[in-house]
């Protein structure tokens, strides 16, 4: 069975999507900071006849998140599509003027750095697989910058520039590295079907081929 680890998984995009793959058979590893929160989103995707499973990890922190990973694949088998998804703080979202180096830092470490701990972390598996999907979600800072939300403006861009240089590195090796940006809140997109078809475009953007960069609506017609 393969399975789809969902690093930032909460009960909004991360629940859906855990849906989406576990309609299409995937085991589901749901990784954030919260254990008693993953243990209840694990609850209710199981009573729907899923397979998921929580692991805490906190994505600043390297071997809680190289453990998280390990662990779920130990229990799940090996992870075949690795989705990254941690929900930015607040405080990342600071005007330029009030960034701090460290917050700058902390910013990085949260996006960019955790990114490559995850994904060095599942590589190995899917290359010797010749089969995988690394699934970046962004919000609209990742393509242009706002000096309101200057943690995501820095962080953001070097997240979205290693996902792409391993996008051109791994293409003839059957391993699918893949950004979807969202630029604004997903409620107030007015999609159809809400997160639901958000779900289904990260479901596309595994399942055939493409660019490395989908942009879930125009860039200006929402907001990060």
């Amino acid at each position: 069975m393969p399975t789809i680890a969902i690093v930032g998984a909460g009960p909004g995009l991360g629940a859906a999507v855990a849906r989406r793959f576990g309609a299409e058979g995937f085991s589901i590893a749901l990784i954030s900071r919260d254990q008693a929160k993953l243990d209840g989103l694990a609850a209710e995707l199981g009573a729907g006849g899923l397979t998921a499973r929580g692991y805490s990890a906190d994505v600043r922190d390297p071997a809680s998140l190289e453990s998280a990973l390990a662990r779920a694949a130990a229990d799940l088998g090996p992870i075949t599509v690795l989705q990254y998804s941690p929900l930015p703080s607040r405080e990342y979202l600071k005007p330029v003027l009030d960034l701090t180096p460290e917050l700058a830092l902390e910013a990085l470490s949260f996006s960019a750095l955790g990114l490559i701990h995850a994904a060095r972390a599942v590589l190995p598996a899917m290359r010797a697989a010749g089969d995988g999907s690394i699934i970046l979600i962004n919000g609209g800072t990742s393509v242009k910058s706002r000096p309101d939300f200057a943690g995501t403006s820095v962080a953001f861009p070097a997240e979205s520039a290693y996902g792409e240089m391993l996008h051109d590195a791994l293409a003839d090796e059957g391993v699918r590295v893949v950004q979807l940006v969202i630029p604004g809140g997903i409620p107030k997109l007015r999609l159809e079907n809400g997160i639901d078809d958000v779900a289904q475009r990260i479901w596309e953007i595994h399942a055939a081929p493409g660019p490395f960069r989908t942009m879930l609506i125009p860039l200006e017609e929402g907001r990060e």
